[in-house]
């Protein structure tokens, strides 16, 4: 057996170091633009070399062309020669020490063109308008304060109520156990339920309700409709979901006529009270993305530099305090501002460019659905499209985190654009998930009384259209859009005709 001994060894490798700046430069890719806002004005207010720029650029153009079968990606104008890759878990460590102000990648206008796969129709080219949504001058609990300072109550009373109100949710529901309440409080649960008994009579009718039949019951009391019958109505809401009516005549001994007479009623009621009112920090989503049609069938990608930060490095501001530093440690101070400034406006310009690489890379995987629509949505991952922009999976999936583009279609999420694929029956290209849920809804709206179909039908019809898709998973598609059964539906039609 061979003694121990020891020794040097020298051994050569690669790794990467993950310094704070890159760690922070790969957290940027996945903010949300109001997230990007926040964190550059926090360094704004930290470092005294970054400043707001408000300077107009020249528009920097990305176009795809067509090189007998191959697509590349080229930036025309004043853009540098190759498109900077994401910052991600294998990209080189960002240079901070350079001292050129560049701006952040919030340039107007940049954008992506190239001919769509087949012309369908013609779209509107406006701007999109992503109206804020408009909240209402009081907020519910305001409203339901205002309503307590004149209700009159005890103190105590008074301090359990504005407990409760401050419990609500925003659709108006006080979903809190009493009992935990109460002990919370250090009060009887008979005080905390007769305050809420007098919070019930607030407007709006059903507000602070602990459920949904509650809700329903405290709207119909307000109209002097909770008779007994419909008080049993209530109590049997899940058969009404279910559309069982035979069984709610015999519950609540009422004929046929009776029972529309009930249901018509409580579908004139408000289940959600709360809504009426404006909810705190309401916002409607802003695109990322803008996607147009040229006139001549292309597609224009743009990104929203209405939302986007734009910062640049004051360098005679930074060279006017380098000249009077004296200490090492003001100096090392104005060096990682400088630095840090550099890096931040770097990364900005980084990131705007990811984002558009990617976001024109899916668009043109799915030209037709831009065309044509749901129905001509292709099965796409991240994989697919890495590879393309030659960029990393993790790269696209932090890229296309809460972001949002703007299309002729609608506003979506660039995730939407990935779904996974069902295998083509006669052995074609395979279909979208989701064109495949889009096609079942589109078949169930299209039943007649005398022709409703089952999930087995469902899967034959769309074995006969070429989607080879099994009957758990069109279960599965039909219970997510909350369709209900083929039963249910059948008793739907028969009510209604």
């Amino acid at each position: 057996m061979a003694g121990l001994h020891q020794k040097l060894e020298m051994r050569q490798g690669q790794s990467l170091v993950m310094t704070p700046q890159l760690q922070q430069a790969i957290k940027l890719l996945q903010l949300s633009n109001i997230e990007l806002t926040a964190f550059v004005e926090e360094e704004l207010e930290k470092n005294p070399l970054l400043e707001r720029d408000e300077r107009a650029e020249e528009p920097e153009t990305v176009q795809l062309k067509e090189e007998g079968s191959r697509k590349e990606l080229e930036l025309d104008g004043s853009a540098h020669a190759e498109a900077a890759d994401a910052v991600d878990a294998d990209a080189d460590v960002l240079n901070t020490s350079d001292s050129k102000a560049d701006m952040a990648g919030t340039d107007p206008g940049m954008s992506a063109n190239w001919t769509s796969a087949s012309r369908g129709g013609s779209f509107d080219d406006g701007d999109y308008d992503a109206a804020a949504n408009a909240s209402r001058e009081k907020s519910l609990p305001e409203h339901l304060h205002d309503q307590l300072t004149l209700a009159g109550l005890e103190p105590v009373a008074r301090m359990i109520a504005a407990h409760l109100i401050d419990l609500a949710d925003d659709d108006g529901y006080m979903r809190a156990d009493l009992d935990e309440v109460a002990a919370r409080l250090g009060v009887e649960r008979g005080a905390v339920e007769s305050a809420l008994a007098t919070l019930h009579g607030f407007e709006p009718a059903g507000i602070l309700a602990r459920d949904l039949p509650e809700c329903l019951a405290l709207q119909l009391k307000d109209r002097d409709r909770l008779d007994p019958a419909m008080a049993k109505l209530l109590d049997h809401l899940d058969r009404l979901a279910k559309h069982d009516y035979a069984a709610l005549q015999s519950i609540c001994g009422v004929d046929a006529d009776d029972l529309d007479d009930m249901i018509a009623e409580l579908r004139a009621l408000t289940p959600k009270p709360g809504l009426a009112y404006g909810v705190d920090n309401s916002r409607a989503i802003e695109p990322d993305v803008f996607v147009r049609e040229n006139p001549d069938g292309s597609w224009r990608i743009e990104l929203n530099t209405d939302t986007l930060p734009r910062v640049l490095v004051n360098q005679s501001y930074a060279a006017e305090i380098s000249a009077v530093a004296r200490s090492e440690a003001d100096k090392t101070f104005v060096t990682e501002c400088a630095q840090n400034a550099s890096w931040l406006v770097k990364s900005l310009d980084q990131r705007a460019r990811t984002i558009l690489k990617v976001a024109s890379e899916i668009v043109r995987q799915q030209d037709l659905f831009m065309a044509k629509g749901v129905a001509f949505l292709r099965p796409l991952n991240l994989k697919t499209v890495a590879d393309a922009i030659e960029m990393h999976e993790s790269t696209v999936s932090r890229v296309t985190s809460n972001k949002y583009v703007a299309t002729p279609r609608g506003l979506f999420e660039l995730k939407y654009f990935f779904t996974s694929a069902i295998p083509s029956a006669g052995g074609g290209e395979a279909h979208s998930a989701e064109a495949v849920r889009f096609r079942v809804k589109a078949l169930i709206d299209c039943e007649t009384l005398d022709d409703i179909m089952s999930d087995d039908a469902l899967v034959e019809r769309l074995r006969a259209e070429g989607i080879d898709i099994a009957r758990r998973t069109v279960a599965k598609y039909r219970e997510a859009m909350n369709i209900p059964s083929s039963i249910q539906r059948r008793r739907m039609l028969k009510r209604a005709s």
